[in-house]
C-alpha cells in the first residue's frame, strides 16, 4: 500500500483525485518448481550476458535500449487499475526501452509498450492457459510479435508469429531451432533446457561457460608458449634474451 504522503494526485475542478502509484510490485506466485525456475534464470542471464555489448550503450558500455524480467508482472488495465487485466510471463523483453530495474511493468507508465517476445514454462498447472487463453491475450491484446512456450519437463516446444494479427506457427529450420526476428537469435533445445543460438547456429553461453571459455583458452596458450620456450632452450637459444630484443 502506497503511504499517503506518497500518494499522487491529480488537480481537478471538483478537487485532488489520488491516481494509482507508478511503482506498483509485481505479484506472481513462485514458479511450479526449481527446473522452471533455473530455465527462467538461464534465459535471463543468457541474454543479459549476450546484451552486455550493443548499438546503444550506457556509460559502462552495456546495452540499455532493453528491459526483460521473468515471472514479473505485467499491468494494463485501460482504466489504470491493478485489480484487474494483469499477467506474469515467465519470461519477456521489452524492446526500445530503458534498461533499468522496476518492481513491475506498467504498461500506462511505458509510453504504451508491450512486450516484443514472451516465453511461457508450461507446467501441469498452467499448460492449458498458456496453450489458451494467455495465448489469446498476447495475441489480441499484447499484440506481442513473438510467442513460444516450452515445457522443461517434456521438452515440449513451439514458437509463433503474429502476422496480420493472428499468431500463426514459426516453422523451425533443419535443427529443429525456431527464429526470433524480434531478438536476431534462434531459440532451440540444448540439453534438456531451452537455449538461444546465434543465426550461424552457434549455441551462445552463459556467463560461466564464457568464464570457462576463456579460461581454457588462457591456459591453451600459456601451455604453447611453455613447449615453445622449452623448444627454443633445445636448440641453444634463451627465450628471455629474445623476449628483451
Amino acid at each position: 500500500m502506497v503511504a499517503a504522503d506518497q500518494t499522487r494526485l491529480l488537480q481537478t475542478e471538483a478537487g485532488p483525485v489520488p491516481l494509482p502509484p507508478n511503482d506498483l510490485p509485481s505479484d506472481e506466485p513462485p514458479l511450479e518448481s526449481y527446473l522452471h525456475l533455473q530455465q527462467m534464470m538461464l534465459l535471463l542471464n543468457c541474454l543479459d550476458w549476450l546484451w552486455r555489448d550493443g548499438r546503444k550503450t550506457g556509460p559502462e558500455g552495456h546495452r540499455t535500449d532493453y528491459f526483460a524480467a521473468g515471472n514479473l508482472t505485467i499491468y494494463y488495465n485501460a482504466r489504470k487499475l491493478k485489480s484487474k487485466d494483469f499477467r506474469g510471463p515467465d519470461f519477456f523483453v521489452v524492446l526500445g526501452t530503458e534498461k533499468r530495474p522496476r518492481k513491475s511493468w506498467m504498461v500506462w507508465e511505458e509510453e504504451g509498450r508491450y512486450p516484443n517476445v514472451i516465453v511461457e514454462l508450461l507446467s501441469h498447472s498452467t499448460a492449458n492457459s498458456d496453450r489458451g487463453l494467455k495465448k489469446e491475450i498476447y495475441q489480441s491484446t499484447f499484440r506481442t510479435p513473438e510467442y513460444f512456450w516450452f515445457s522443461p519437463d517434456t521438452l515440449e516446444f513451439q514458437g509463433f508469429m503474429l502476422e496480420r494479427g493472428v499468431y500463426h506457427p514459426i516453422i523451425p529450420n533443419e535443427q529443429g531451432h525456431y527464429l526470433s526476428e524480434q531478438l536476431q537469435l534462434f531459440l532451440g533445445v540444448y540439453e534438456e533446457q531451452l537455449r538461444f543460438f546465434a543465426t550461424d547456429g552457434q549455441l551462445l553461453p552463459t556467463p560461466k561457460e564464457a568464464a570457462m571459455e576463456s579460461s581454457q583458452r588462457a591456459a591453451t596458450e600459456q601451455l604453447r608458449n611453455e613447449k615453445l620456450t622449452a623448444k627454443l632452450r633445445e636448440l641453444g637459444v634463451d627465450p628471455d634474451a629474445l623476449s628483451a630484443d
